[in-house]
């Protein structure tokens, strides 16, 4: 099957991509190159199998589109906007959501991070292995036990020792953690009571990540189960201004808006796919497109994308001008993976029996959907952040 990437963007219907410069735009037309080159051929088998593509890691290296969130690390001069860093992620997304996610674990979490909570001999240390992709970045911060309550319920501790760390605990659903050289680990200091981060090197004595099996969404992503026994990290390798969970809510709310962008791609590479099926399956003498429910189905696909690309639109320009907050954030993770939702049922829907054979795509990007619906916030949880900032009352318990 002829893939709907080898063309402009049909899910574009209010011309989102004009927003961006001259510069930009190629930039995005180099991802969805890429995606469509190098990605593409590679998802279906791996995402049956689950298994990672390891050869992706060289791809991505030369593709020059990691880091560039980052001024002075990677392919590039200034830090690419937000608008553009959005709209990568949406691009990724619409072939594949796996793939997109181990980039957004790496390019997002694991490098802002570092760039957020480090001091700068920190950045120059990690920083530029990890905009070439030399070094494969993880973040670990969610536990067997404590997801949503993180904050109040790690486990996970820290007990200084001379110039020594020493990190005992367990993680859990840590992307690339499998096969990645620095993994950001947050645990409670038991001095004080308060959430640091550590960079944790691949190989360090005592730390062991065991691949998730038998996952039913994102299943090339090589998810971890991480036990951290004894794990002794030198203080130089703690980021040095990262004090209390404060600072990881700071990367979160940051990386939320990426997942939003994710979910948006999952709505558009679902639709296309949805949108040539109706186009040429044919039923009772006339292709399926030609029938009114069927237009219904698709023309509110194009709604819920074409609303969800607004609001992720104006959400890039807060952030780029500096006064987005949590709430903002929160609403567009709720309200666009909630959107997404819709979608890839309406477009699986389409499909009708053919839709749940891997063969034509559209199972994939259904079955994917429901994590990014879960992580980096619960719709729950981020309707509660959006309730309290409305009504000024707190309703978590």
């Amino acid at each position: 099957m002829t893939s709907l990437t080898e063309q402009q963007n049909v899910a574009d219907f209010y011309d989102f991509e004009a927003a961006l410069t001259e510069e930009e735009l190629k930039v995005l037309l180099r991802t969805r190159a890429f995606m469509r080159d190098e990605v593409q051929p590679l998802v279906a088998e791996h995402w049956a199998d689950g298994t990672f593509p390891m050869e992706l890691i060289d791809r991505f290296r030369e593709s020059g589109l990691v880091g560039l969130p980052y001024e002075g690390h990677g392919d590039h001069g200034p830090a690419a906007s937000h608008l553009l860093t959005g709209m990568m992620a949406m691009e990724m997304s619409r072939v594949d959501a796996s793939v997109a996610t181990f980039f957004g674990v790496h390019n997002g979490l694991a490098m802002y991070a570092i760039h957020a909570c480090g001091d700068q001999a920190q950045r120059d240390r990690w920083l530029p292995g990890m905009a070439r992709m030399d070094a494969v970045g993880a973040f670990a911060l969610t536990e067997p036990l404590d997801g949503s309550d993180i904050a109040a319920g790690m486990h996970t501790t820290a007990r200084r020792d001379g110039d020594t760390w020493v990190l005992n605990g367990a993680k859990r659903w840590i992307g690339n953690a499998t096969f990645a050289d620095h993994i950001v680990v947050w645990a409670r200091d038991v001095a004080d009571d308060q959430v640091k981060g550590f960079v944790v090197d691949k190989g360090t004595p005592g730390f062991e990540a065991e691949k998730i099996a038998h996952k039913t969404s994102l299943r090339i992503v090589e998810n971890a189960d991480v036990t951290l026994t004894d794990v002794r990290v030198p203080e130089s390798d703690r980021l040095q201004n990262a004090s209390s969970f404060r600072d990881v809510a700071e990367i979160l709310r940051a990386t939320r808006s990426g997942v939003a962008w994710q979910a948006l791609g999952v709505m558009i590479g679902a639709y296309e796919l949805a949108l040539r099926y109706a186009t040429q399956r044919q039923q009772f003498g006339r292709p399926l497109a030609g029938f009114q429910l069927v237009q219904d189905l698709l023309v509110q696909s194009l709604g819920n994308i074409t609303s969800s690309w607004g609001m992720l639109h104006r959400l890039a320009g807060l952030q780029d001008a500096g006064v987005f907050r949590d709430e903002h954030s929160s609403l567009a993770k709720a309200h666009v993976t909630a959107r997404m939702r819709e979608v890839v049922a309406w477009s699986r829907e389409i499909f009708g029996g053919n839709g749940i054979v891997l063969e034509y795509e559209v199972a994939r990007f259904f079955a994917d959907a429901e994590a990014i619906y879960s992580f980096e916030g619960t719709r729950e949880m981020n309707t509660l952040i959006v309730g309290k900032a409305i009504t000024g009352q707190s309703a978590f318990v």
